[in-house]
């Protein structure tokens, strides 16, 4: 999903968000730009702000302190106007199961103001875009988790957005659909592409990538130089007494550990050097040891200071949930 072209401008600039519900801060001071035609990947733990941020960007919510410019447009003076530029695709679906993906098409189309040749064209072209014009009669209930996902791009892009934003869009995908729909949404290089997720693997392939935590951001940038500025290696050791057992290898080797929990964790160019030396000094105290290549979690553990928990996101509360047709 990756867009090497260079960009000629800014779709989004936004300086200083803060953002508050009563006394608690869900976002504290959050810049970024994102240009045009790229990727932007927003990634972060449960309550690190990345589902406000998204309402904010969307629209939903009104900005509260800082400065967004969306598509050349003022978010606190010009939402409306953005709102029409948008294309919105929400975690929860929004489809309707007892419709076919054509019919699913049209009602969304008609929705946002087409209708007539102009929509029976766009139709024909978000199907074409998106594999699907086999399965225009089926009913959307009938389909694969992936094809109804690529049904909800399609739907998104009918109005031809210049900005889509994506809630875990690919939440609940293998990783064979989510391809599937990242291929659709880079079919025009010239679409800009917001979107929040909790899955290294697809912030890992983000043009650009902002990490977040506590409403704060704590890293940004391409995620290869991300990755690049840990170390050449990661190396981990897990041990009963990890706390006692780091300034005993400070002493031995003089490198630096850090220690989470009962885990030490080395980085740098060479560190697989000390493998064979710590397995001889301290093998029998050590009770798991791992080397690899730095990744999005050692990029947020180095920043701060805790460990990236991925979880799913909480499930939607009973009475929202659809009866099963």
């Amino acid at each position: 999903m990756s867009y090497n072209g260079a960009p000629m401008s800014n779709a989004v600039t936004a300086a200083g968000i803060t953002f508050a519900y009563g006394e608690r801060r869900a976002l504290n001071d959050v810049s970024f730009e994102v240009a045009a035609g790229q990727a932007c990947g927003f990634l972060g733990p449960n309550g690190s702000g990345k589902s406000t941020l998204f309402k904010l960007l969307s629209t939903l919510v009104p900005l509260q302190q800082g400065r967004v410019s969306m598509l050349g447009l003022d978010l606190a003076k010009e939402s409306r106007a953005i709102r029409s530029r948008l294309g919105v695709v929400f975690q929860s679906p929004a489809v309707d199961k007892k419709l076919t993906v054509r019919e699913n098409l049209r009602y969304g189309g008609l929705l946002i103001g087409l209708s007539g040749a102009d929509l029976a064209a766009r139709i024909d072209a978000v199907l074409a875009a998106g594999r699907l014009a086999d399965r225009a009669r089926d009913l959307v209930g009938e389909l694969s988790g992936g094809l109804r996902r690529r049904v909800e791009i399609g739907k998104c892009l009918l109005g031809k957005p210049d900005l889509v934003l994506l809630d875990e869009a690919s939440t609940g995908l293998d990783p064979a659909a989510r391809k599937d729909m990242w291929s659709m949404l880079r079919e025009d290089p010239k679409l800009t592409v917001l979107f929040t997720t909790h899955l290294m693997d697809e912030a890992a392939e983000a043009d650009r990538l902002l990490l977040l935590d506590q409403g704060h951001v704590v890293a940004s940038g391409r995620p290869a130089e991300l990755m690049r500025e840990v170390g050449g290696q990661v190396l981990e050791l897990e041990a009963a007494d990890a706390a006692s057992l780091a300034p005993e290898l400070q002493q031995q080797f003089g490198v630096a550990a850090t220690v989470v929990d009962s885990t030490l964790r080395i980085d740098g160019a060479n560190v697989h050097e000390l493998v064979p030396r710590i397995v001889q000094r301290f093998g029998a105290r050590v009770q798991r040891l791992s080397l690899a290549h730095p990744s999005l979690q050692d990029v947020f553990l180095k920043k701060t200071g805790k460990r990236f928990v991925v979880t799913e996101p909480d499930a939607l509360p009973a009475k929202g949930r659809r009866r099963k047709s």
